[in-house]
């Protein structure tokens, strides 16, 4: 039991969080990440189905990895990606249709995203199924929290609400002049949001600057 929780199993789920960021280091997964952030509840479903989406893929793969020819490993690994989120998409349309309505294509599109074919190919294929899942867990967790406080900053100061809640209104903003920020709705913005975030994790992290 302590070597399923080790500190280097640790790491694998902690690392992709900072140091290691799918979005902000490896700069993958940006086009959701422009896509569905002006609400917090659909970047959050959006984060949750790619989590589950890269871990249990890295784990299927990683025990399948021995019996899966070189030349077609790109298949089979597509072949699983895209049964689990077909799986994904159904259970959302069936429990949060609405969620599922606003994220349209961009489920589907988990299956051609960079950060899940770049973990199956740099980690899955050549390590355990334990550790597999975890690192899906993390590259998850590291690409949702960009998503949701990108979702967070846009929804409060764009549209005045957070997960639709009138945040703004109840504090009363609005009656000392405030109006919502249109551009923060704007695909750009979350694109120069996320430029802030990786100026901001690079200047506190000199070493990423001297690794690259």
């Amino acid at each position: 039991m302590s070597q399923l929780f080790s500190s280097k199993n640790l790491k694998l789920l902690t690392n992709p969080l900072n140091m290691e960021n799918p979005i902000t280091v490896q700069v993958l997964g940006i086009c959701s990440a422009l896509a569905v952030t002006v609400k917090m509840k659909p970047a959050f479903v959006m984060a949750l189905s790619v989590t589950v989406v890269t871990a249990f893929s890295n784990l299927i793969i990683s025990a399948l990895r021995k019996g899966i020819p070189g030349r077609i490993r790109i298949i089979v690994q597509l072949v699983v990606v895209a049964a689990l989120v077909i799986i994904v998409d159904q259970l959302l349309r069936a429990f949060v249709y609405d969620v599922s309505k606003q994220l349209s294509v961009f489920v589907g599109l988990i299956i051609t995203n960079c950060i899940l074919m770049g973990r199956l190919e740099a980690f899955a294929m050549a390590n355990k199924p334990w550790e597999s899942f975890i690192d899906g867990i993390g590259n998850g967790l590291g690409y949702g929290w960009i998503l949701i406080g990108i979702s967070f900053l846009r929804e409060l100061l764009g549209s005045g609400t957070v997960w639709g809640y009138p945040i703004m209104e109840k504090l009363g903003v609005y009656a000392t002049g405030y109006v919502n920020n249109g551009v923060m709705i704007m695909p750009p913005m979350a694109l120069i949001l996320v430029g802030v975030i990786i100026w901001i994790q690079r200047s506190r992290n000199k070493n990423l600057i001297e690794s690259k």
